[in-house]
């Protein structure tokens, strides 16, 4: 009985939490999750800090693109062993006007770029190409100070810009009691999909804290 016990508690332990493949053989995944990271509220966080040129006043910069993650129903893959050129300098500062900085486009092809199989060019295209499709909503734009909200107000704002989008397809995460991300789920070919159980990780905050734009 024991051993029966403790064999159950090792299966449980394992299925707790999702998994998160390192090493993964590339392009073996179901669908991507494009995360979109609120600016000011990093750089308020953790960016200034850091003295990220993200944080530059004259970047002026909202949602920016965290990255475009290969996702498993459960899990997801990550710094996988890809067989393709390292993205060049030039080609990581080229992405910096929609994520911010050289270095962020650097980390997400080595932990995510790698598992989808593509080139890193096309990757990097990929992503644009992800983040042209969504309307970002404006009005968040418009905001002159610091504001409380519900984390669920960002969602409905996404969902009022993008009539083609579902509840079910988008999640919003906090930190800190910030609004910290959007994450959108795409299928490969980039139309909105359901996101699966571990990707729904949606902020229930009634009092989220966001950032105006410097």
């Amino acid at each position: 009985m024991i051993r029966i016990l403790l064999s159950l508690l090792v299966i449980a332990a394992a299925t707790a939490t999702p998994a998160r493949a390192q090493g993964s053989r590339p392009g073996t995944f179901d669908y991507y999750v494009m995360a979109l990271s609120w600016s000011p509220n990093w750089c308020a966080l953790e960016g200034d800090a850091r003295n990220s040129p993200q944080c530059a006043p004259q970047k002026d910069h909202g949602w920016v693109l965290h990255g475009l993650w290969p996702q498993q129903e459960r899990g997801w893959p990550s710094y996988c062993s890809a067989n393709t050129r390292a993205p060049s300098r030039a080609m990581t500062a080229a992405m910096a006007d929609i994520m911010g900085t050289g270095g962020l486009a650097w980390h997400q092809w080595k932990k995510h770029g790698t598992c989808s199989g593509l080139s890193a060019d096309d990757y990097y295209a990929l992503s644009r190409e992800a983040y042209a499709r969504v309307n970002r909503p404006e009005v968040l734009r418009k905001l002159d100070r610091t504001i409380t909200l519900p984390a669920r107000v960002i969602e409905d704002a996404f969902l009022d810009a993008n009539p083609d989008l579902q509840a079910e397809q988008i999640t919003v995460t906090c930190k800190s009691n910030h609004i910290q991300e959007v994450r959108i789920c795409l299928t490969r070919d980039l139309t909105p999909r359901r996101c699966g159980v571990d990707a729904l990780r949606d902020c229930t905050a009634r009092k989220a804290v966001l950032n105006p734009i410097r």
